[in-house]
């Protein structure tokens, strides 16, 4: 009797918390916590087509996988994606890729990820016509994508469409002339219009990926929003309280494939914090990665407890400044000069950064086709005080006024602790070997891109990290004059074509010549910004943390990252 009466209140207190005979309690979720990868201030998209910053590519990375990707530690090893094959045609000017099959579109139904149907009750699967529909939104005009331009160079007919005034039936006949073609559910063709060793790599971006016809067009501008947006990647957003939090849940029906399993983490919840509050949580146990904030950084090193955390690890990318080359007065190169050469930045990397490498000009050295220090060891530019000084009086006497006449000048930053303590370091040396005085301005990631976008003060810091391992990210995707990514307002017709020539020459030594010249122009001859350092990441992770670590910010793996 006691043993019949202890089974019956076990199974009462079993039912109670929602447990049956012969069933296992339910686990607790697995939840990561990650600080928003740009600092403070909020994602600014989670449109495919519209991203353009690091931190959002990683949201969309995940949530809308790419054709193929770049490995995380080797970014020229491109691996399958969405595309399980792919064939390049013998002159080089065909891609037919082969979609995998039965990868479901899924959404955020408010309480778990579904499988999203069509009107028929049918289940609806991404197809090649998806990926086609998804890069032909992306170069829409309409769409307006800063990111357009990556693909106008290479595929066909997307520069006529892209930069296409038409509407009705014009526009349309542009839009199907585009050479992104789904042949069948499976097939999609890629037209080039010449034979690019990188091409493959541009169609890493997520920019590229498959995009929801039905859901762009029901939801209009926020589809992406959770409750309304349709992805299929490893994870999908479930809750987005804007400049406060953005929820990734793992996707139940992705099915893993060869470089991209199955997440083990069923959430990961990103913060929105700046670097230094970043710092203090992961200290208090509540944020389980965080980069190093340069004031601790000395003590995170030198202290035996964060060993096995602190890791250090070289990144693609490339801090600079730029001069707003229209505005007075940096429309003057011996002004950009002056400015460029009176900093040291050695001096920066030793005691500010404490990290990285001192730059020499732009594009990131070991990239694919970019110059190397070993090959060319004066190009660039250089910290000479002596003719900073000699170029900004040679100004100054031809304008007949003195350095206090000169305007007022701003140099404008993003909320970010490292950019912060820079900026004031290179405040001071600018008026320690010009006599200029410089007001600096710090404004919030999303309202800093539109200034630059809009009105451009004289100088603005920003950096520019790999979207592929090539030199044609850099060097003609950043400043060539028509691209989306030139502040400066800057144009240079000879820099135009050796950074076209580069991208239509398959021998590597030759590309790396010809942005080597390129490099001289943009940075020695009309200097037109300032290279300040090649990136280092410094970050702690929690030890019980299993993740990878990317070439490139904003590009984590976080379908392969466990929880011990």
């Amino acid at each position: 009797m006691k043993s019949k009466l202890a089974r019956l209140l076990l199974v009462i207190a079993l039912v109670a918390i929602g447990v049956g005979l012969g069933q296992h309690p339910a686990q607790a979720q697995t939840v990561l916590h990650l600080p928003n990868p740009i600092g403070a201030g909020d994602f600014t998209t989670a449109d495919p087509a519209l991203v353009t910053d690091y931190a959002s590519a990683q949201i969309t990375s995940e949530t809308h996988y790419a054709l193929v990707r770049g490995k995380e530690d080797n970014l020229n090893d491109i691996q399958p994606g969405m595309a399980s094959k792919w064939e390049v045609s013998a002159d080089g000017l065909t891609i037919t890729f082969t979609i995998r099959t039965g990868i479901p579109w899924v959404k955020w139904d408010g309480s778990a990820v579904v499988e999203a149907k069509d009107d028929a009750g049918n289940v609806m699967n991404v197809t090649a016509k998806d990926f086609e529909y998804g890069l032909k939104r992306t170069l829409d005009p309409a769409t307006a994508s800063e990111y357009a331009y990556v693909f106008t160079s290479i595929i066909k007919g997307a520069a006529e469409f892209n930069g296409s005034k038409e509407t009705g039936d014009a526009l349309t006949a542009l839009r199907d002339a585009v050479g992104v073609k789904a042949t069948d559910d499976q097939t999609l063709v890629v037209t080039l219009t010449q034979p690019a060793s990188y091409a493959i790599n541009i169609l890493t971006l997520t920019n590229a990926a498959a995009q929801p016809q039905a859901a762009i067009e029901k939801s209009g501008a926020t589809w992406f929003e959770p409750g309304t947006s349709l992805s299929y990647g490893p994870y999908v957003i479930s809750e987005w309280k804007h400049d406060t939090s953005l929820t990734l849940t793992k996707n139940p029906f992705w099915p893993g494939i060869e470089n991209s399993p199955k997440p083990t983490i069923d959430q990961v919840v990103f913060t929105m914090l700046d670097e230094a509050a970043t710092f203090n949580n992961y200290q208090a146990g509540t944020i389980d990665v965080a980069k190093v904030p340069l004031a601790d950084l000395d003590r995170i090193r030198a202290d035996e407890a964060y060993k096995t955390e602190l890791a250090e690890a070289p990144v693609l990318n490339s801090a600079y400044y730029g001069f707003t080359v229209t505005k007075p007065p940096f429309d003057d190169v011996r002004v950009r000069l002056a400015f460029s050469q009176a900093i040291d930045r050695q001096a920066i990397v030793d005691n500010v950064t404490k990290s990285g490498i001192a730059a020499r000009w732009f594009s990131r050295p070991g990239i694919a086709a970019a110059p190397t220090l070993e090959k060319y060891p004066d190009l660039g530019i250089s910290y000479d005080p002596d003719k900073a000084k000699a170029s900004l009086d040679e100004y100054l006497k031809e304008k007949g006024i003195t350095v206090d006449q000169l305007p007022p000048i701003t140099l404008l930053l993003y909320a970010n602790d490292t950019v912060s303590k820079v900026a004031e370091v290179v405040q001071q040396m600018w008026q320690e070997t010009l006599g200029v005085n410089v007001q600096i301005v710090s404004q919030e990631f999303r309202t800093y891109l539109q200034t630059i976008q809009n009105d451009p003060p004289g100088v603005y810091a920003l950096g520019w990290t790999a979207d592929y391992a090539d030199a044609n990210n850099f060097l003609r995707e950043v400043f060539r004059s028509n691209s989306g990514n030139n502040f400066t307002h800057w144009k240079n017709e000879a820099y135009d074509k050796l950074v076209d020539d580069a991208a239509a020459e398959t021998d590597i030594d030759k590309r790396t010549e010809l942005y080597a010249q390129a490099e001289d122009i943009l940075i020695a001859k009309d200097a037109v910004i300032a290279p300040m350092y090649w990136g280092t990441r410094i970050f702690v992770t929690k030890p019980n943390i299993v993740r990878t670590v990317s070439q490139i910010n904003g590009d984590e793996r976080l379908e392969k990252w466990s929880i011990k």
